[in-house]
């Protein structure tokens, strides 16, 4: 997370008591960084439930130039049925209707196919948190993908969806209508816009 000036870490507690202990470790590093070294974001959204037919916002609204790192979703089924079929989609640099780069399903975006056998953790994507084969309301799912031999690189904008389609009965797709959050990752030349305000307390609690 390279800065050239200062640095400032912020923790909010959200909770209505009190936190009794928090530790914390920062480490850094003071030294020259190019004018044209790019900085890092992150940013964190959750749609629940997701409209039915309409696909999950990684992220949005970036302008400028840069380099998509990946993500990190965590998904509610509210739906009952396999729920891993969705395409990520990456538009970037003027793409309109079509994105540049269209994924084969969501169970491949991160590493995994045939409804993930079972949990894992790779240095690049994983599904650390999940059910064999997942298919009932209210099973949850983690997921990582980080594009670090896989450079996602853009000159002038970036948008990045996720499909939520699983199966019905007689092979028909079924959109969901599910639970889901994220945190994307970049880094990108400033100045970058604004983000989305941040949910209230009421509308975070999973449940």
């Amino acid at each position: 997370m390279p800065f050239r000036k200062h640095a400032k870490v912020t923790i909010e507690n959200r909770s209505p008591e009190n936190i009794d202990g928090f530790f914390y470790a920062i480490n850094y590093t003071l030294t020259e960084i190019p004018e044209d070294e790019a900085y890092f974001h992150a940013q964190f959204r959750r749609t629940n439930p997701l409209p039915y037919k309409e696909d999950y916002l990684i992220v949005d609204n970036i302008k400028g130039k840069g380099h998509f790192v990946g993500t990190y979703m965590a998904w509610q089924q509210n739906n009952t049925g396999w729920w891993g079929e969705g395409e990520i989609k990456i538009f970037m640099d003027g793409d309109g209707e079509f994105p540049t780069i269209c994924g084969t399903g969501t169970e491949d975006y991160f590493g995994g196919a045939w409804c993930f056998a079972d949990t894992f953790s790779a240095p690049f994507m994983g599904y650390p948190l999940g059910v064999k084969g997942g298919a009932n309301q209210g099973d949850r799912h983690g997921l990582y993908r980080f594009h670090i031999m896989d450079p996602i690189r853009f000159e002038e904008d970036l948008k990045v969806t996720m499909q939520a389609i699983g199966w019905r009965s007689e092979g028909r797709y079924l959109p969901m209508q599910d639970d889901i959050s994220s945190v994307a990752y970049w880094y990108q030349a400033e100045p970058h816009n604004s983000f989305p305000k941040l949910p209230d307390r009421d509308y975070l609690e999973v449940i």
